[in-house]
């Protein structure tokens, strides 16, 4: 039974539990690092996987990626994630294309009314580039020039220049990510406000501590615990070449006669734990190199197309975000 065919709230079908919160995005916004400090906390459990996406149900991948987990595909499967939570936990899980989905927000309601949800919201242009980044290096996107890549998502819309290897091509219509408002309020629709929280990636850049003490607060978890903070991570390597990349990695797995052989060899050469700081110096020097700098025209390109959304969310979070992002004075 697949997961979009499988009720949700079918309690004799399955036994466990389900998550008490949700991560539900953006991509490259902090939910990583958000990911890993809740997770020190005591009062806390994060589903292993970090990006389940069982309750997106149009997010379903082209194809399994060849370097994923198994992801859950069944309740029942969904629900082992969570069978080590102790009744005095709370539990969590992270998955950044929630908040992309259009499916997921009524999803997350039925299986759990009483969830609590975290957004982070990102500024539009620089959230796309890297973005942008992120998907060269997941291999879902093989166009490098991100104004091309814009350019093409009308003939993406349509089935057509979805790069070979993209397994979740959903994600390459850039210009959807931004509809912040649009996606804040398929929540709003299930969810009382209370159950909401937004966040704002600056605010998580300059203040990590106090938006991990927000949060934590908002769970109703103890906002006092210390615990390891964070730094939140921004793209700055992209891909040099996805080719060199499968390479590189059909060689670590030995997935073929050729690189099995030289796996067999470096086994007798090198320790597991020098072999694997080689590959990974590798891929680090060979294939991802710095990205390159911002066009600045394109970023500003970018900004006076989505000002409108950057006004409509500032109305809708009572939160002048047009001048903290610096969209006052665009055209």
């Amino acid at each position: 039974m697949t997961a979009s065919a499988e009720s949700l709230t079918d309690a004799g079908a399955v036994q466990g539990r389900v998550p008490d919160f949700f991560i539900v995005g953006h991509h490259k916004s902090g939910t990583t690092a958000l990911y890993e400090m809740l997770s020190r906390h005591p009062q806390i459990y994060m589903s292993e996987i970090k990006e389940p996406r069982f309750l997106a149900s149009d997010m379903a991948p082209r194809f399994p990626p060849p370097r994923g987990r198994a992801l859950p595909q069944t309740l029942n499967e969904y629900r082992l994630l969570f069978a080590d939570v102790s009744p005095q936990q709370r539990a969590g899980e992270a998955t950044p294309s929630y908040l992309f989905s259009h499916t997921a927000a009524a999803r997350i309601a039925e299986l759990q009314p009483a969830a609590r949800i975290v957004a982070i919201l990102r500024e539009p242009a620089s959230f796309l580039r890297s973005l942008h980044l992120q998907l060269l290096r997941s291999h879902v996107e093989s166009e490098k020039n991100l104004g091309k890549a814009l350019a093409l998502e009308t003939a993406r819309r349509e089935g057509r220049s979805i790069p070979r290897r993209s397994h979740l091509p959903q994600l390459l219509q850039y210009s959807e990510h931004v509809r912040y408002v649009e996606q804040l309020r398929r929540y709003h629709a299930v969810f009382a406000p209370e159950q909401i929280l937004v966040l704002i990636y600056d605010d998580f850049l300059d203040d990590n501590r106090g938006t991990l003490r927000k949060t934590l607060g908002f769970l109703e978890v103890d906002d006092e615990q210390q615990l390891e903070e964070l730094h939140v991570k921004q793209t700055t390597r992209t891909m040099r070449s996805q080719q060199l990349d499968d390479l590189l990695y059909s060689v670590t797995l030995g997935q073929s006669p050729v690189s099995r052989a030289a796996r067999a060899t470096a086994k007798t050469l090198a320790p597991r734990e020098l072999r694997r700081d080689a590959l990974r110096a590798i891929r680090r020097v060979g294939v991802l190199g710095p990205a390159p700098a911002p066009d600045e025209d394109l970023m500003r390109e970018l900004r006076v197309r989505f000002k409108g959304e950057v006004v409509a969310l500032s109305e809708h979070l009572d939160r002048d975000l047009v001048a903290q992002w610096g969209y006052e004075d665009l055209d």
